[in-house]
């Protein structure tokens, strides 16, 4: 059966015209570092990239994780993990807690006055210090052979990722600490045998977080989507360059 060509969306475009702040999420923001052309393309013009597939067992380990950190937030203990690596912490507790991860509902926001943008991000989960300071945490799944790290260039991705969520939490008023963490697990390839389940290893890693590239990134933002025309494409865009040497054949 011949698929169907993806239509244009017209839900949440961006027009100068609007007097309510507009929803701009952590994702939309990664887009604009990715391809200026791609982001105004999809904000402006309701022209999406297209979809890769869903990264379906990341999700189950996201969700298994938030459950097992769960029962420690219940109980007011710490989890195994953070006493592994010396962190002297315990889950946060929050009345909003599930509506700061549920990113498809707008997760944790804050409105930009500068710009009208409500700015929008959904987290794995959050920590906090006797000192009431909270700390900014997400999981992250792989398997890969090696230790796993955040230290590839593509991971600039990750560190911008936590960097916002920093961002959000101060500016809802929150003590936030500079320092953050990965909760990265590493799916085992050198078992003998499948046996119907995949064995992790799991591997805290700290990261200094600086939340300053944010509101001029957002000033930037805004000046795009205010532009006549889509701005240049980023030289590394692949989208860009595969209808770039599509429309040359």
């Amino acid at each position: 059966m011949a698929m169907k060509p993806k239509e244009r969306r017209t839900r949440n475009l961006f027009s100068s015209s609007l007097r309510e702040p507009y929803r701009l999420s952590r994702s939309k923001i990664q887009l604009f570092f990715e391809c200026p052309r791609c982001f105004y393309l999809d904000r402006c013009l309701g022209i999406a990239r297209p979809s890769g597939p869903p990264f379906t067992l990341n999700v189950a380990v996201d969700a298994l994780l938030k459950k097992e950190f769960d029962v420690h937030r219940a109980r007011g203990n710490a989890h195994p993990l953070m006493e592994q690596y010396g962190i002297d912490a315990v889950p946060f507790q929050h009345e909003k807690l599930n509506e700061w991860r549920d990113a498809l509902r707008g997760g944790i926001t804050h409105v930009h006055e500068p710009t009208n943008f409500m700015v929008t991000g959904g987290i794995d989960d959050v920590w906090v210090n006797p000192d009431g300071e909270l700390l900014v945490v997400d999981y992250k799944a792989t398997s890969k052979s090696g230790e796993v790290g955040i230290d590839a260039e593509w991971q600039i991705s990750y560190k911008r990722q936590m960097e916002l969520y920093q961002w959000l939490f101060r500016k809802n008023g929150f003590r936030v600490l500079d320092t953050a963490y990965f909760v990265y697990c590493n799916g085992e390839t050198d078992k003998e045998a499948f046996d119907g389940k995949l064995e992790f290893n799991v591997k805290v890693i700290p990261y200094n977080g600086d939340d300053a590239w944010v509101e001029p990134t957002l000033a930037d933002i805004r000046v795009c989507l205010e532009s006549d025309k889509p701005p240049a494409s980023s030289s590394a865009c692949e989208f860009c360059n595969y209808c770039r040497a599509a429309q040359e054949l």
